[in-house]
């Protein structure tokens, strides 16, 4: 499988960053009528790779986790355009709400996207024992992640480079809560290459760099590079933190344990660590999260597995509702591993030497 992935990658390092979260080969059954309504059967409508029938959809990949599939039941088609980068879909659920589709793949339900969503943000955040200001997030253009980075109010500039400018219109009119960070005042959105983008950044520009990544397949491949880390590496200031989604324990253990090893590498007197999340439209119900360090002047760095701030609060007369997921509770807890999982992240992980107290 490694050999099969370094094609992947040295075949797609000149290409654009994908904006999914999780590019595959997808197979989908579920119907279309001509009303769009799903509730008829009987009708089968192929589109590319993807088939539609008995309204269904199912996420198949013998690359990603062969031999098993996530199903949905689906009520009404809402949104089905093709945008320069992607196939781009919103369906209504049966019991998931609203669902964003790229390329076939589940991105997003309205149901269970803060799990992800407050994660991949407050992880990082909250590990930092000084107040971060400057936030750049890498894809993401659901603007999950960015909601929830808005939330921390010592946050003074938060930008998005994302590549496909459908994609928050589309979350903007589909899933508006997902999409309510688009209207912060502090946000600023750009439609362009992430890679090229933080590749051009001075050097020591970020407290923080999210990246909302793809799997290691296809043109997001170069997300999971020496090459990309190096770029994020430079563009943090000292004692900056990088959160990259980290695939999933059950499925990708090789896969993690490589690019742990190549943060351990590249952030050279840093610290590295590992954490996950249960989300239950993800492959297996679980994802999990790469974090790493640049070392500070002093020479300490983050010990993540331990908040050094607070969850944030909504304040009052926010839009945003209060944290369905995070605390500082299972922000410790996310890193302990069950034991098979434990044996293949923590030969690669660096710990931080700047505990809260």
């Amino acid at each position: 499988r490694a050999s099969t992935r370094g094609a992947f990658i040295r075949s797609t390092l000149t290409a654009p960053l994908a904006t999914t979260r999780r590019r595959r080969n997808i197979f989908f059954e579920g119907f279309v009528g001509s009303n769009q309504n799903m509730t008829e059967s009987a009708v089968v409508t192929h589109t590319g790779n993807n088939t539609l029938k008995d309204g269904w959809f199912s996420e198949i990949s013998p690359e990603m986790w062969p031999g098993q599939a996530n199903s949905l039941e689906i009520q009404e088609k809402l949104y089905d355009q093709q945008s320069e980068f992607q196939h781009v879909q919103v369906f209504k659920t049966s019991t998931y709400g609203n669902l964003l589709v790229l390329d076939g793949c589940i991105q997003a339900t309205e149901r269970d996207e803060f799990a992800y969503q407050e994660m991949i943000a407050h992880l990082p955040l909250c590990a930092m024992s000084r107040e971060p200001k400057r936030v750049l997030i890498i894809g993401g253009g659901d603007g999950g992640a960015l909601r929830e980075v808005t939330r921390h109010r010592c946050v003074e500039r938060v930008e998005m480079a994302e590549i496909d400018g459908m994609v928050p219109e589309v979350s903007k009119k589909f899933m508006p809560y997902m999409a309510r960070g688009f209207e912060d005042e502090r946000a600023t959105v750009m439609i362009c290459d992430g890679v090229k983008f933080v590749e051009s950044c001075e050097e020591g520009t970020y407290d923080c760099v999210i990246v909302d990544s793809s799997d290691p397949i296809g043109p997001a491949s170069v997300l999971f590079e020496e090459r990309f880390f190096r770029s994020v590496f430079k563009a943090l200031k000292p004692g900056g933190v990088v959160c990259t989604q980290g695939e999933c324990l059950w499925l990708h253990g090789e896969l993690i344990g490589d690019t742990l090893e190549m943060c351990k590498k590249v952030f050279v007197g840093g610290s590295v660590s590992y954490a996950y999340c249960t989300i239950p439209t993800y492959p297996s119900g679980q994802i999990g999260f790469v974090l790493a360090s640049k070392p500070e002047v002093d020479g300490k760095t983050v010990a993540f597995e331990r908040p050094s701030r607070e969850a944030p609060k909504t304040k009052e007369g926010s839009t945003l509702k209060p944290l369905k997921y995070y605390n500082s509770a299972i922000h410790s807890a996310a890193f302990v591993l069950p034991e098979f999982a434990r044996q293949i992240v923590e030969p690669h992980l660096v710990p931080g030497n700047d505990a809260a107290a």
